[in-house]
């Protein structure tokens, strides 16, 4: 580790249309992915129950039972419903589609299983019901959650910095949320206010490191040498910054993965992705963040520093004879 960062002097611009082709490719799987389920079915993220409404219940059986049962029971009687299995345990998570009238699905659930498995065969831990109409209400509040977080970030960054340093942040955030999205619509994960919270922490998470890198830019641009380029600062800044996004990173991801592994089903999903963000946000703040800064910077260039982007060292005079 010692090795890796010292004295590092990594080209990361150099490697910037690598990462332009490696994102496109992974944001053009998740759309293909999502027209394909958007015909399928109807959507093409597979909504929980907080914004597809319906009910979602989780028991547990006294004594094992497949889950074949289980599906083939419920399935007939309840068109549209899901059951899972818990990995390890006798519980399973029912999700029965939306309805007006919940409670009454989960009343009909629990009796099709006492009817066919026994009346004291198993107990029921959680019943969650969400109308459609809520539903809908907290689809939308969760994009706006997010939507208003950017701007506010955009704002901040803009008084903190230059407008310029605010808009490569921002779109390589949109960039790390694009890829967290393309993952969860190829791995059909379902899409709940837990996701929405992860989400806004990948947010935070992902600004944070990438404000990290274009403050010793800034920094850097102050003291930066007569024949040095933007495409030279750039990389040195990130080589200054790389054990720190690269440490940071890995010391989140270890926490991240205790609660994947022992943090039951409930919390499995929201680590996943949150691990994921991490991972996107630590990639894009080295190939993403700092190349489309300089692609602004090529096309909008600073008055004080508008020489210094594609400036290369003077060629020596030559004294004619």
């Amino acid at each position: 580790m010692k090795k890796f960062f010292e004295n590092a002097k990594y080209d990361f611009i150099s490697a910037r249309r690598k990462a332009y082709t490696f994102s496109m490719a992974w944001c053009a799987i998740g759309l293909v992915m999502a027209l394909f389920w958007q015909f399928g079915r109807g959507s093409w993220l597979r909504y929980g129950v907080d914004f597809a409404g319906g009910a979602l219940i989780q028991i547990e059986f006294a004594q094992p039972v497949p889950i074949g049962d289980v599906r083939s029971l419920l399935e007939g009687q309840f068109a549209g419903t899901e059951i899972y299995d818990v990995r390890g345990t006798n519980e399973f998570m029912i999700r029965a589609p939306q309805a007006e009238q919940t409670t009454s699905s989960v009343d009909a659930i629990a009796a099709a299983l006492r009817a066919r498995f026994g009346d004291n065969s198993f107990t029921v831990l959680s019943a969650e019901f969400v109308g459609p109409k809520v539903g809908g209400e907290l689809r939308w509040r969760a994009a706006l959650a997010i939507l208003v977080s950017f701007a506010a970030t955009l704002i901040y960054l803009a008084i903190r910095f230059e407008w310029r340093f605010g808009m490569a942040a921002i779109i390589a955030t949109v960039h790390d949320i694009a890829l967290t999205l393309a993952l969860v619509t190829v791995a059909q994960l379902e899409v709940e206010l837990t996701m929405v919270a992860a989400f806004l922490t990948i947010v935070g998470y992902s600004l944070n490191d990438k404000i990290v890198v274009f403050d010793r830019v800034r920094e850097n641009l102050k003291h930066a040498g007569r024949h040095e380029t933007f495409v030279d600062l750039l990389n040195r800044s990130i080589n200054e910054t790389l054990p720190r996004t690269v440490l940071t990173g890995g010391a989140t991801i270890g926490t991240l993965a205790s609660l994947f592994i022992f943090g039951g089903s409930t919390i499995r999903e929201f680590s996943f992705i949150m691990i994921l963000g991490i991972l996107l946000g630590t990639y894009s703040s080295i190939y993403i963040s700092a190349p489309v800064l300089l692609a602004i910077e090529r096309r909008w260039p600073g008055e004080r520093k508008k020489a210094r982007v594609t400036r290369q060292p003077a060629a020596k005079a030559t004294v004619p004879t």
